[in-house]
């Protein structure tokens, strides 16, 4: 039998094996291997240089954060100090630590949480914000102050449970479209489903009720709509549909148009502006361009109401001036740009993605919102400054927030869609990084 000539196969299968080295899928699946033992950034330093980047700003923005809750340690302290010193001005203080320390435990497990947790149970946080709803509005279950039912006590704590529709909506929101997204698509027979969620919570917010707290929640879920990518003709068709109804709903409430129509006094003639616009006013006004000091303000003795919760902006105005409001907005600008920054390496249809960034979107647009209320540019409304004003349950959903933000950042999602699923790779993360700063990726 003449010898096997094996040359030809041998130099087909080298050939085989050189092109399966130089696929992409194969480069990175070992770039995969690598960064889980530690090494690739021997071999990849851009992509190291962008988790450590990545990382530098999750500490940024974790700091900047923690620079506001030490204000708000200080400002509710000087904002509940009152004209008779004694030990009663301290019990806010006290209280105030309470809820922050409460809320730092809380926040420090929101971040360790993985994201399929949050996805998996998002039905079943609907359903737990439901009942609390309806729990609030049963007469002896909630409380009811200033002729609003909005809290649940528990001892000497309480909950307002509208505050908590803050994290559960978003995540309700993005868990929807990733499935819709990467199921049966966009389509009509989806916007029930879609819509499902904020149809059932605002009317039950509405009714205790908590106009504020109803806006907040609808801005908060059609921003997670807006980042998730849902289609903008459905939000227009919504828009001519509920815009509407909400306008006839205000229409009905006289105490929300006086509210309106002192606004707009204020800009006329100051002495016909709500108290509390007067009194702010005067606040940021007598503060100057380096204030009083801390403790010095005259406004927060039985002048400014709600001194140490949703007017405690202006006390910052007037006890460290001008130069105080504006170095508490631009620390707010950085939490807003370092914010993004964490959240930007993931992808853009992830539910990681939405989450992450329309928290980090409502915890600016309160801020902004709380800053507008207190300087006139908008109607009087309730709305505390995160992370400043004096706490409870609004400071525990921040905090939680914020250690959701940090915990989704870390995440290397892929799409939940199994046949898109073996085209992604932890590079897939760095979407928008130059190729030529991946060699090793690019060949």
């Amino acid at each position: 039998m003449p010898p096997t000539d094996t040359s030809e196969y041998s130099g087909n299968e080298s050939a085989s094996q050189a092109d399966a080295i130089h696929s992409p899928n194969y480069r990175n699946a070992v770039l995969k291997r690598l960064m889980s033992i530690g090494v690739a950034s021997s071999i990849s330093p851009p992509l190291s240089g962008r988790l450590r980047e990545q990382d530098d700003m999750r500490r940024l923005f974790v700091g900047l954060v923690c620079v506001l809750i030490g204000v708000g340690v200080q400002m509710v302290h000087s904002a509940s100090l009152t004209s008779s010193p004694g030990q009663a001005e301290t019990i806010f203080l006290n209280r105030h630590l309470t809820f922050l320390a409460i809320s730092v435990v809380c926040g420090f497990a929101a971040s360790v949480l993985p994201s399929s947790l949050l996805r998996q149970n998002a039905s079943r946080l609907l359903i737990v914000l439901v009942l609390l709803l309806v729990a609030v509005l049963i007469p002896g279950v909630g409380t009811r102050v200033n002729g609003a039912q909005r809290w649940l006590r528990f001892g000497g704590m309480s909950i307002q449970p509208s505050e908590l529709g803050r994290i559960i909506l978003p995540i309700v929101a993005a868990k929807t479209l990733t499935e819709i997204r990467f199921g049966a698509g966009f389509s009509l027979r989806t916007l029930p489903r879609t819509l499902l969620p904020l149809l059932v919570v605002l009317p039950l917010v509405v009714t205790e009720p908590d106009l504020g707290a109803t806006v907040f929640l609808a801005v908060g879920y059609v921003a997670a709509l807006f980042i998730g990518g849902w289609p903008l003709r459905y939000f227009i068709g919504c828009a001519v549909l509920i815009v509407p109804a909400a306008l006839s709903l205000l229409a009905l409430k006289s105490y929300q148009m006086k509210r309106i129509t002192g606004f707009m006094a204020a800009w006329q003639d100051l002495s016909l502006a709500p108290w509390q616009i007067r009194q702010s006013l005067m606040s940021l006004g007598s503060g100057g361009l380096e204030g009083t000091g801390i403790g010095g303000g005259w406004q927060k003795l039985s002048y400014l109401p709600e001194a140490n919760t949703d007017f405690v902006f202006a006390v910052i105005g007037e006890e460290l001036g001008l130069s105080g409001t504006l170095a508490v907005v631009i620390i707010w600008m950085g939490v807003f740009l370092t914010g993004r920054a964490v959240m930007r390496p993931l992808r853009r249809d992830s539910f990681e993605w939405i989450l992450g960034s329309t928290l980090v979107i409502q915890i600016v647009l309160q801020a902004l919102a709380n800053v507008a209320v207190v300087t006139a540019m908008v109607p009087p409304k309730g709305v505390p400054h995160p992370f400043i004003s004096y706490g409870g349950t609004n400071l525990l959903v921040n905090v939680i927030s914020v250690g959701l933000i940090v915990g989704l950042s870390r995440a290397r999602p892929v799409p939940v869609a199994p046949a898109a699923a073996e085209f992604h790779t932890d590079a897939d993360c760095y979407e928008q990084m130059d190729p030529e700063e991946t060699p090793f990726l690019t060949g």
